[in-house]
């Protein structure tokens, strides 16, 4: 296995771990939003507050039970994750303010999960490179693989 393909793979793993994190707050918060009629920087506010706090919860939890104290954990969380989960969160919330009618739609409408499928689509496609490159440069999710075993 030659080490860029063995990149990929953990860019991948990361991406995707990233991507769940993230989307949970997204996905919350945008919800909250919508149904509450917040204007549409309301609620990008609010689904990006809880994108960090669902990314960061998500990283956080494995290390923890890897008996890292909370500080250590948590600061191992904010260098390795925070420029996914900030490349993840723009583009999310970029792509829900361009598609017609995402940010005003009953949860109900299709276009709300359409866009929600597309947003998390493009907020993965901009950030695996973002993942690789810092994994090629032993950054990222680098800093967290020991303790992920």
């Amino acid at each position: 296995m030659d080490m860029h393909g063995n990149t990929n793979r953990m860019a991948l793993s990361a991406t995707l771990h990233c991507l769940m994190g993230c989307a949970i707050g997204e996905i919350i918060g945008v919800t909250i939003g919508t149904h509450l009629g917040f204007a549409p920087r309301a609620t990008v506010t609010l689904a990006s507050v809880l994108s960090f706090i669902s990314g960061y919860t998500v990283s956080t939890w494995p290390l923890l039970r890897a008996k890292l104290s909370f500080r250590k954990a948590l600061r191992l969380v904010f260098a390795a994750d925070t420029l996914s989960i900030l490349t993840m969160t723009i583009v999310d919330n970029i792509v829900m303010l361009v598609v017609p009618g995402a940010m005003n739609k009953d949860l109900t409408h299709p276009v709300y999960w359409l866009s929600r499928v597309l947003s998390l689509t493009a907020a993965f496609i901009v950030a695996f490179p973002v993942n690789a490159y810092l994994l090629r440069h032993g950054k990222g999710h680098a800093l967290m693989h020991e303790f992920h075993h």
